[in-house]
């Protein structure tokens, strides 16, 4: 999958090692590497199967997450633009082959 990041500073917590450690933990900043690793690897969202990926739904409606270590999740969403759309409204994740991590941590805080 193609994997872009919102901003530089959400690339340095991605690819950074000592980065992620200092704000999410070792345990999440491990699995931040697994996770983007499982998301580099995938052809599209739904092939990732560890982490529960899920949709978002409410006022995040249009993102993903998968699970880290405890409330830490990856966030993303597409980048493909147009964006696929299913005939329901719902984003069609099937066919999203390019994503844009937006967020690492607990955003139920």
């Amino acid at each position: 999958m193609k994997i872009s990041f919102i901003d530089a500073g959400m690339e340095t917590l991605c690819r950074q090692t000592k980065v992620s450690v200092k704000k999410l933990g070792p345990l999440s900043a491990r699995k931040l590497q697994t996770r983007l690793a499982e998301l580099f690897n995938a052809k599209c969202v739904t092939e990732l199967i560890a982490g529960a990926p899920h949709p978002l739904k409410g006022d995040r409606a249009g993102e993903f997450a998968v699970s880290l270590h405890g409330g830490d999740r990856l966030v993303f969403r597409p980048a493909q633009r147009p964006v696929p759309i299913r005939t329901d409204g719902s984003i069609d994740w099937s066919v999203v082959t390019e994503i844009v991590i937006i967020e690492a941590g607990d955003y139920h805080d």
